[in-house]
C-alpha cells in the first residue's frame, strides 16, 4: 500500500478509516476509537492530499442514517448466526440471550460503529481521485 502508484483497496481504506479521496490519509487524529474524549478527533483536512473532511456546517448530522443501517445489519447477522448455530424456541429464553449479547455487542462496537459511519459518509460525496497528486502540487 505504500507505493503512490497502486490503488488502495475501497474495503480497505473504509475500515482503516483512510480519505476517500485518496485512500491514504488518517481521517481521525487518534486511531483508538474506544478513547472516548478524542473519539470525533479529526483534521481538518487530508494531511495527504488535503481534501476537507467537513464539507459543510453540519455535515455529519447524516451519519445517523449510516450508523443506523450498519446497527441492523449487525443485528440482522448475529440473529441469523444465532438462529444457525444455536437456533430459536418458544420453550426457552435462548430469544432473550441473543438480544442481551446483541445489545452488548452494540454497545461495546458503537465508537467504532460512529467513525465507520462518517467514513462511509463521507465517500457517497467525496470519490476517489487517482491523480490527487497532480491537484494537490496545484493548489
Amino acid at each position: 500500500m505504500s507505493n503512490q502508484s497502486s490503488r488502495p483497496n475501497y474495503l480497505w481504506s473504509i475500515f482503516s478509516m483512510k480519505c476517500p479521496r485518496c485512500r491514504r490519509g488518517p481521517m481521525f487524529n487518534n486511531s483508538n476509537p474506544w478513547n472516548l474524549k478524542r473519539m470525533f478527533d479529526m483534521p481538518e483536512k487530508c494531511p495527504v492530499c488535503s481534501q476537507r473532511y467537513e464539507l459543510e456546517p453540519g455535515f455529519f448530522y447524516g451519519t445517523a442514517y449510516v450508523s443506523y443501517a450498519l446497527t441492523v445489519a449487525i443485528s440482522v447477522a448475529t440473529f441469523v448466526a444465532w438462529y444457525v448455530l444455536i437456533g430459536m424456541s418458544t420453550q426457552d429464553s435462548r430469544f432473550f440471550w441473543w438480544m442481551g449479547i446483541n445489545i452488548f455487542l452494540l454497545i461495546f462496537l458503537q465508537p467504532w460503529l460512529m467513525r465507520l459511519s462518517r467514513v462511509i459518509y463521507l465517500s457517497f460525496f467525496v470519490k476517489y481521485d487517482p491523480n490527487f497528486m497532480e491537484r494537490v502540487e496545484e493548489e
